[in-house]
């Protein structure tokens, strides 16, 4: 019963974020500053001068199961990725309480944002509105976009990765609007060669 409510939530949500395109490879990654979940000040400029490449990744919220999946996926290979020189962030519409509960989940040790304002979504064309018969939906299924987001928007990205070298440009881009399709972590490393 739950794998078939996954694959429904699955297959509605990909049907309802039409409009949203991404961002593409070769196109100049939109800078941004923020503070992750440890109080840090990320600011994509500078990390890209120290680092040969930022891993930047979106994701929906902590209730998630393809979201958790693709976060410990990730942070099983930090060490793979760290190596070749990035610097690994996930971007959130959710609570700081609620990025503790995904790392809890997941045990992520890289920087998350909480992206009040989803500034960096819209920069990276990832954000849409849930629809009220959607949200509802959720809501039957026990998952609370507003308690989960601390507002009323019912914003959420697609699931997107990006890296983006030290000049700034896109040199990978996965944005599917099928939300339990992710960026495997071998496509990623492979960019970052």
């Amino acid at each position: 019963m739950k794998k078939y409510f996954l694959i429904t939530l699955g297959i509605v949500f990909s049907l309802q974020v039409l409009a949203q395109s991404g961002l593409k490879n070769g196109v100049e990654a939109p800078e941004f500053v923020a503070k992750d979940n440890s109080g840090k000040t990320l600011d994509l400029k500078r990390l890209l001068k120290s680092h040969k490449a930022v891993v930047l990744f979106f994701y929906r919220g902590q209730w998630c199961p393809y979201c958790n999946k693709h976060i410990k996926e990730l942070q099983d290979s930090l060490q793979l990725l760290t190596g070749k020189g990035a610097y690994v962030i996930g971007v959130t519409p959710e609570t700081d309480e609620n990025i503790n509960k995904t790392i809890d989940k997941t045990h992520a040790s890289f920087s998350i944002i909480q992206d009040k304002g989803y500034k960096i979504m819209k920069a990276y064309d990832v954000n849409y509105v849930v629809d009220d018969a959607m949200f509802a939906k959720l809501k039957n299924y026990g998952i609370d976009l507003e308690k989960n987001n601390g507002n009323a928007d019912h914003v959420l990205p697609v699931p997107a990765t990006y890296v983006i070298d030290s000049s700034g440009k896109i040199i990978f881009a996965h944005f599917d609007k099928d939300i339990t399709k992710r960026a495997s972590v071998s496509s990623i490393l492979n960019a970052l060669n």
